[in-house]
């Protein structure tokens, strides 16, 4: 296993000098952030943000994310000349050192959240999801947390137009024609893909979901068994579904796991929920037991702590914080070390 931690490149609050002073953190996880989406990164770009975590004494194996072009989800007669970018950013991630690429194939939206800043008892914040809340949104006037900037409303309603029809069957096929597409260049780049569960794992605003619950693990492995073919494993976005047993998943399919997100919530109903620190204790998502079937069942990839609370005053991105991220990293890394030591 190696700890790592979500870095946004040269414009994110937190230095990397301290994120090597959390013990056992071994690289960071970043993008190059300023490429629209569907074009080529720059072997420049991608050597620039190695150099820089390299002096920090930090690795750079894992990339989270290479977005998925809209058409590409859609199924457009243009998906293919994104597609040949995407595999040109597979082979230029490889020839730094990349390992792992995580990705999502979620339309429009890859994550939800209502609020970004529930209020916890103790003045902490975090990230929350009210079902009701998110039904009484007009779908063609959308206001949503952390989305009122990514698109203006001519851009998000034609979008939203775009996917009226597509079922889940459509979406399905159209992920598998994308990973047949890749995997040749996943051979030559050494690289694994690890998709991302859909956040939360429901439909929503009528957009399909795809990747939510074990079986739609099974389907995609049957379709696509290519060992390049992973799975980002997000206890966070997973665990907001009562009906994925993540502790059996993640035994399950240890050997495709190729990343971790290890992150809490708390239900506050059948639906809804906010998101916490990250011991068991704090929330529904059993960690202890999901990082036991992880080294039982012989993990080798990646781990990163996942959103975290913003607390003791810090004003940073929503769920990406220094502070309780840091306190879960070790968290974790005392879960893996006790697990790893009880076996032998």
């Amino acid at each position: 296993m190696k700890m790592t931690f979500r870095w946004y490149g040269e414009k994110d609050c937190i230095p990397l000098n301290y994120i090597k002073q959390i013990q056992g953190m071994t690289g960071v996880v970043t993008a190059v952030y300023d490429v629209p989406v569907g074009e080529v990164w720059s072997l420049e770009s991608l050597k620039r943000l190695k150099e820089l975590a390299n002096a920090a004494d930090l690795e750079m194996e894992v990339i989270e994310s290479v977005p998925v072009h809209e058409d590409i989800k859609l199924g457009k007669p243009t998906r293919d000349k994104y597609i040949e970018a995407y595999k040109q950013n597979i082979i230029n991630c490889g020839k730094v050192g990349v390992k792992c690429i995580c990705y999502n194939f979620m339309p429009v939206f890859d994550w939800l959240r209502t609020d970004l800043y529930f209020k916890h008892k103790d003045g902490s914040t975090s990230l929350s999801y009210c079902h009701d809340t998110l039904l009484k949104l007009d779908p063609k006037n959308l206001h949503l947390p952390g989305w009122d900037e990514s698109y203006s409303m001519d851009e998000l309603n034609k979008l939203l137009a775009e996917y009226e029809g597509m079922t889940h069957e459509q979406l399905f096929e159209n992920l598998v024609y994308f990973l047949n597409a890749i995997m040749p260049a996943c051979d030559e780049a050494g690289i694994n893909m690890a998709i991302h569960p859909d956040d939360p794992p429901w439909d929503m605003f009528d957009l399909p979901r795809i990747i939510c619950r074990e079986e739609d693990y099974d389907r995609l492995f049957a379709a696509v068994p290519d060992k390049h073919n992973g799975i980002t494993f997000c206890t966070g976005s997973l665990g907001a579904g009562r009906f994925n047993d993540l502790p059996k998943m993640a035994a399950k399919y240890a050997d495709r796991i190729y990343f971790a997100h290890l992150r809490q919530l708390k239900y506050m109903g059948d639906i809804d929920f906010y998101e916490n620190g990250h011991n068991t204790a704090y929330g529904n998502v059993d960690i202890y037991s999901i990082v036991k079937a992880l080294v039982e069942n012989g993990f080798d990839g990646y781990v990163r702590p996942d959103h975290g609370r913003n607390v003791w005053g810090e004003d940073a991105k929503p769920g990406y914080g220094l502070y309780d991220r840091a306190m879960g990293a070790c968290y974790l890394s005392g879960l893996f070390e006790a697990v790893e030591k009880d076996r032998k």
